[in-house]
């Protein structure tokens, strides 16, 4: 059987960046399951496991338009200490959720900081990353 869109596949994983970090990995854990072609994987991933057959290994590059984007500036805000909640030690790294003004929320971390104040950014923290992912294939149905 070869995966296709709308096959289930179970696959086991290890994304690395350009400089050889690893990012995330499937091992030690159960394969990561998904429909093909289904929207669940970031695009070049998707593409990436069509036509492989059950226990086949590939390494898939992914340019920043097939992962989580570039990174795109309208995207950073900088906001004043006064802005964080009373008592919150910033670091940067930080994970934070803040309200956007249509009422709902918006997932961003702390890029930057200084005296005056702090920068979030609102992208994926792998946009405009260069992605490889080195997959095997564990079962499709």
């Amino acid at each position: 059987m070869i995966a296709k869109k709308g096959s289930k596949v179970k696959v086991h994983y290890t994304g690395t960046l350009k400089n050889g970090d690893i990012f995330d990995s499937s091992e030690g854990r159960a394969p990561l399951e998904f429909t093909v072609g289904a929207g669940q994987m970031i695009p070049g991933f998707d593409k990436g496991v069509e036509g492989m057959t059950a226990g086949e290994k590939k390494t898939i590059t992914l340019p920043p338009e097939e992962a989580y984007g570039e990174k795109r500036d309208d995207m950073l805000f900088r906001v004043s200490r006064e802005a964080l909640p009373e008592g919150y030690t910033p670091s940067v790294g930080d994970p934070l959720r803040v309200a956007t003004d249509d009422g709902g929320a918006l997932n961003v971390f702390i890029s930057e900081m200084d005296e005056e104040g702090i920068t979030l950014d609102g992208n994926h923290r792998l946009a405009g990353e260069e992605l490889t992912f080195e997959v095997t294939m564990v079962e499709i149905a």
